[in-house]
């Protein structure tokens, strides 16, 4: 291997972006089913997880490598709300209800109030199942508002690009953040220092002898 083609492999490990999201919703909404269909674009519809399940998944997202570690979590019921520390470990969460049930739509009501600011992206799954929709799509952009977050009704049984692209779009919220609070940082430093020369240059100039 030649060293141009070494230093081309180190700069794309160094720029590589790595973000956490934790998958929230109440039991049977389809998170892992969801998750599975990012990680490896297949569909499984059934599974027996009995807890809380990571995968680490890399991917271009507007063609910048990004390293995704996704929290699949399991509560027991629909009033089981995800444990603390599953929430501050995440960078972004993925807010998943299922349309075709009432009660995983108010448990996402509940789940946003422990969510504090992160990023977030709410997911209605099983828009394939319309027969059988409990929660309209207006309700859902509704709550969207409320939540101040993107928004999108996706059927993981069918959909591969629609399922990838929420994930996407939550990465894209966090750099976003990222990129945010770093520039705020930045200028605040920077603002410090030039306080800091201008006393500098003013203390030095009182030292100065006259004429």
């Amino acid at each position: 291997m030649t060293s141009n083609a070494i230093r081309g492999i180190r700069r794309k490990k160094s720029s590589l972006s790595e973000v956490k999201v934790a998958v929230v919703g109440a039991p049977g909404v389809g998170k892992s089913a969801l998750t599975v269909r990012f990680l490896t674009r297949r569909y499984i519809g059934e599974y027996d997880h009995q807890a809380d399940t990571r995968y680490k998944h890399e991917v271009l997202v507007d063609g910048e490598p990004v390293l995704f570690e996704i929290l699949d979590t399991c509560p027991k019921n629909d009033e089981e709300l995800p444990q603390s520390e599953s929430l501050s470990w995440a960078d972004g969460c993925l807010l998943v209800y299922a349309i075709t049930d009432r009660r995983s739509f108010n448990y996402v009501r509940r789940a946003r109030q422990a969510l504090s600011d992160l990023p977030l992206v709410l997911v209605g799954n099983k828009a394939d199942m319309v027969h059988l929709r409990q929660v309209s799509t207006e309700e859902g952009e509704i709550l969207a508002k409320d939540f101040e977050c993107w928004f999108s009704e996706v059927a993981a049984a069918e959909q591969v690009s629609q399922v990838g692209e929420v994930f996407h779009e939550l990465c894209r919220e966090v750099l976003s953040v990222r990129r945010k609070n770093k520039q705020s940082l930045l200028e605040r430093m920077l603002g410090n220092k030039a306080s800091g020369r201008a006393y500098a240059r003013g203390k030095s100039d009182s030292a100065l002898p006259k004429d």
